[in-house]
């Protein structure tokens, strides 16, 4: 897909939207390798716009809510309208990259799979495509490694691959930097597929599990890089915060907490969310609200379950503020650090701010030696899972928009209830999102009151097993969100 003014581009690519069967059918693993990809990335009933889209059995296979394909081959546009023109929500469309026109339309998701090989001008077209993004569009990119250049020749001179056409396929490095020139930022990159034949075993073994390990998976025939428009501020005027603060048999820190958490954006709410304890939190939290006379709107609950992730979506199902964040009860992460948190969200920086303690010095009693060793391990690992650097998975201070909350919410769906913390629930949601996330650094403090309710040995089991369920659901066989709504998430 390039500029019209390019005849014999726009004739190679008319002959093969009549000649490719053959070679389609040797490819067809190949395709479905990458169709799963987009699939894993790309929820379905979302909008979706792909240009270079060819005969539309990608865009098709991503059952888009709103689905527009754009190619300047008038030959596979036909192709594309006779395949799929009967599916509803979908589109196609003979335009060119470089001057295609979206009427002022945004999509959730933009594709460009296997396309800027063929780009005159790489960097014109990514610049344009701002006009078809809003703030939380993500825009998707596959294309060559270029270490498979010589077996791609050697494949089209043996008939395995379609003739190409002049182009040139760019390293990562190179469209890292186009993307950052164009004002896009790279949110997630990975390589896939070592293996593009449809063997049982043997594919899925070298596909999802060796293209993985450090050092083979720099020879992964594709490139899959994410990025996001990169665009300050997210929030336009100062906005309401929700709090939320779990508290278990945290009588000790209630005041303490009303008094410490600050002003954020344009008011706050706190909401307790008390957790069956065993000392008199209900009854405190219940007293210090009623004689409650400071700056934040306060509310409290019983949470209905057991487990800090059910009180943490039952404190933001009742919240009203457009942005959320939990604090946790016992104060050990300080919530005077909150407006750090804050500022992330509103000017864009982030858009999942995680609190991370392994930065500064700590105090002496705040985390015991095999509870530190374990949060480095789980962070390590979680970083590979989600393919977004992550120094301290466990640290109880998250914030995110209330909107991208409901999107988690949807996108874990599939999951089923398999993290009791939440921890996990919130960063696999986020990054299968795509959400920026980035380690806000806070100082851990000592406990003033009361005991951790952490049990490292048995805790530390089920951490492992949800790690392991990450790796293996998000990593190796990902699962697909549904097109429906999670219920949760309309509470």
């Amino acid at each position: 897909m390039s500029r019209p003014d390019h005849p014999d581009l726009c004739a190679h690519f008319d002959w093969v939207a009549g000649n490719d069967r053959h070679a389609r059918r040797l490819q067809h693993a190949f395709h479905a390798q990458l169709r799963a990809h987009f699939r894993h990335q790309i929820p379905a009933g979302e909008s979706v716009l792909e240009l270079g889209c060819g005969a539309g059995d990608l865009l098709a296979s991503l059952a888009p809510s709103r689905g527009l394909g754009c190619d300047f081959s008038e030959a596979m546009i036909a192709k594309a309208r006779a395949r799929h023109g009967a599916q509803p929500g979908l589109g196609f469309r003979v335009a060119d990259a470089a001057t295609a026109d979206f009427g002022g339309e945004t999509f959730d998701h933009i594709v460009l799979d296997y396309l800027t090989g063929y780009l005159d001008d790489i960097q014109l077209v990514l610049e344009r495509l701002h006009a078809a993004a809003h703030a939380r569009t993500r825009l998707h990119l596959t294309t060559l490694n270029t270490l498979w250049l010589g077996p791609l020749r050697a494949a089209t001179k043996l008939g395995l691959v379609m003739p190409q056409p002049p182009s040139a396929w760019l390293a990562h490095s190179d469209l890292f930097n186009l993307l950052e020139l164009a004002g896009w930022e790279v949110v997630r990159f990975e390589r896939q597929q070592l293996f593009p034949f449809g063997v049982p075993l043997v594919g899925p073994l070298l596909n999802r599990a060796a293209v993985r390990l450090p050092g083979v998976s720099h020879f992964g025939i594709t490139l899959c890089i994410t990025a996001r428009p990169r665009r300050a501020p997210t929030l336009a005027a100062p906005v309401s915060c929700s709090v939320i603060v779990p508290a278990r048999n945290e009588s000790g820190n209630i005041r303490a907490a009303l008094e410490r958490i600050p002003v954020l954006g344009r008011g706050t709410e706190v909401i307790f969310v008390e957790g069956h304890s065993h000392d008199d939190t209900w009854a405190t939290i219940q007293r210090e609200i009623s004689t409650y006379c400071g700056p934040h709107v306060v509310r409290a609950i019983q949470q209905p379950g057991k487990g800090k992730w059910d009180a943490v979506h039952a404190g933001f199902a009742i919240a009203t503020g457009e942005v959320l964040v939990i604090q946790d009860a016992d104060l050990t992460a300080p919530p005077e650090e909150l407006p750090k948190f804050y500022d992330a969200i509103a000017t864009g920086t982030v858009e999942f701010a995680n609190g991370s303690r392994l930065v500064y010095p700590m105090e002496k009693r705040a985390m015991r030696f095999l509870n530190l060793l374990g949060n480095k391990f789980f962070a390590l690992s979680l970083s590979f899972v989600l393919g977004q650097p992550v120094k301290d998975s466990l640290c109880g201070t998250k914030m995110l928009l209330r909107s991208d909350y409901e999107r988690v919410l949807r996108r874990i769906a599939p999951f089923g209830d398999f993290d009791p913390f939440g921890d996990f629930n919130l960063l696999f949601g986020a990054a299968l999102l795509g959400l920026r996330i980035r380690d806000v650094p806070v100082r851990y403090k000592d406990r003033t009151y009361g005991e951790t309710n952490i049990s490292r040995f048995r805790h530390g089991w089920i951490l492992a097993r949800m790690t392991w369920f990450g790796l293996w659901h998000l990593r190796c066989f990902p699962l697909r969100p549904p097109a429906f709504s999670n219920p949760k998430a309309q509470n």
